[in-house]
């Protein structure tokens, strides 16, 4: 799983290193010279289309609670693709988990890759790749035999899913979205899962929906008064 996870992790990079000259076409802006007006040729990467912000992250199950931030720097290929990086930070507290009112307390970092499809200026789809990295602390209850104790992980995130916009402008522009992700790989070690175990001790990794909701904020858009 962490090798497949790891070369999941080399395409995404391979991909916007690819796609980021190739769909960063020339654009032309009309510009005023001597009463004439005439296109001005850009070319390659155009600082105006690059956007920044984040979202939030917040999740609700029996017994448990998720919540995160998400901050990201972005670029805006064309009229419908966005793609990007971005950092992580996830709160996870559970309880129950072993026995009866024993706790668990997770805090997960980590950077990351993401690409969005706009097929309509107010829907996208979404691909992120993440590497997580754990610091966990497990409580025991007083009635408990397993006993208290604290062990660091890491571990591989691919959310897919897509969510709703208040309109994305052609080119670039700010907007509020909401999203829901979920974790395809599921790792067991994963901020995005839930483990419990059967009466026969048997492991169940169970994926929770990821809701996001945050903020897309162009930046330099007001070049030659394009925006």
């Amino acid at each position: 799983m962490k090798k497949s996870a790891g070369i999941a992790f080399v395409l995404s990079i391979t991909f916007l290193l690819i796609i980021v000259p190739a769909m960063a076409q020339d654009d032309s802006v009309a510009v005023q010279d001597r009463g004439y007006i005439k296109p001005y040729q850009e070319k390659g990467f155009k600082k105006e289309r690059l956007f920044t912000g984040g979202g939030v992250t917040a999740s609700f199950y029996s017994g448990g609670t998720v919540l995160g931030v998400n901050p990201m720097l972005g670029y805006a290929f064309n009229d419908y693709f966005d793609g990007g990086i971005v950092l992580n930070y996830v709160y996870t507290g559970a309880r129950d988990i072993y026995d009866y009112d024993d706790k668990l307390r997770q805090h997960v970092y980590g950077p990351g890759v993401f690409v969005r499809g706009y097929p309509v200026n107010f829907l996208f789809l979404q691909a992120q790749f993440e590497e997580n990295f754990t610091s966990e602390r497990y409580t025991a209850s007083p009635r408990s035999v397993r006993p208290s104790g604290s062990y660091n992980a890491n571990a591989p995130s691919l959310l897919l899913g897509g969510g709703y916009c208040l309109g994305r402008a052609k080119g670039n522009s700010t907007f509020f979205y909401v999203s829901i992700l979920a974790d395809v790989l599921k790792d067991r070690n994963s901020p995005y899962v839930d483990v419990d175990y059967g009466p026969n001790g048997e492991e169940h990794v169970r994926i929770i929906p990821i809701v996001r909701a945050g903020i897309n904020v162009a930046l330099f858009q007001n070049r030659y008064g394009r925006y």
